[in-house]
């Protein structure tokens, strides 16, 4: 993903909602949110070039989701799939914290990474590209870009102002307002944009919530939306856009065990 925003114990009824945006090339193979037949207790769309995923639920409420840090200067090429580090917590059993002790162990190998990891009671934040190590996230509005977490950019603090209107309205969350929300096109002035090593072009570009340069093969290919109850039910939507931006709607409603 490239933007994640969430709520973490905020709503009364959910302990966690979140919207999300997966920002890739148009020609980067993928496969759509649904059940892996090689994990079938894995719920997530799947990075067909390198076999993980970004975001994603298992059968025992698990969840994870990735962004990665934008740092065109630092890239390793012969470092391993950043997704596997979403799909390895999401097919195993360890507790968050447990797993994220064992990613810190050999994390610089990656390219640098922001890793989300938890369940409807608890949720875990680690970067490699942070000087602190693993936390557990305290109640409140997160936002989740390519940088380090809550770092200011305009479509990180957009984002979680809208978020927090959408969650602080009382009754059932729905996931339309969610939806609407992740397909903002504003691009930030020049003066509010981070410097991040890419051309001042591309930062405009990527500097909206919603992404779509069809002429450049680049943009927002899948928005999704979940959120779980107290009775552990989780909810989730995913919808994909062609270059063209037209949409394709999923929808999937599973339970504490995800039996669906």
């Amino acid at each position: 993903m490239c933007l994640i925003l969430f709520a973490k114990d905020v709503h009364p009824d959910y302990p966690l909602i979140l919207a999300a945006n997966r920002d890739e090339f148009y020609a980067r193979p993928t496969a759509r949110l649904d059940w892996w037949k090689d994990h079938p207790e894995v719920l997530a769309g799947r990075d067909l070039k390198a076999g993980g995923t970004w975001m994603g639920l298992s059968r025992s409420g698990r969840f994870s989701a990735l962004t990665n840090f934008r740092d065109p200067s630092n890239i390793k090429e012969d470092a391993p799939s950043r997704g596997d580090l979403v799909s390895d917590f999401l097919k195993g059993h360890q507790s968050p914290a447990e797993y994220l002790a064992e990613v810190e162990t050999n994390m610089k190998a990656f390219n640098g990474f922001n890793l989300l990891v938890g369940d409807q009671h608890e949720l875990w934040w680690v970067s490699n590209e942070a000087d602190q190590g693993k936390q557990q996230l305290s109640p409140g509005i997160y936002g989740l870009s390519n940088a380090i977490l809550d770092t200011p950019w305009p479509k990180v603090l957009r984002g979680k102002a809208a978020l927090a209107e959408i969650v602080g309205q009382s009754g059932k969350i729905s996931p339309e307002p969610l939806f609407s929300m992740l397909k903002d096109p504003t691009i930030a002035p020049d003066s509010d944009l981070p410097q991040t090593g890419v051309p001042l072009e591309w930062e405009r570009k990527l500097s909206a919530m919603y992404i779509a340069y069809p002429d450049s093969g680049y943009g927002t290919r899948v928005s999704t939306v979940c959120w779980v109850d107290r009775s552990g039910n989780w909810f989730v939507e995913e919808r994909a856009y062609v270059p063209a931006g037209e949409p394709k709607s999923f929808r999937l409603e599973v339970s504490a065990q995800l039996d669906s």
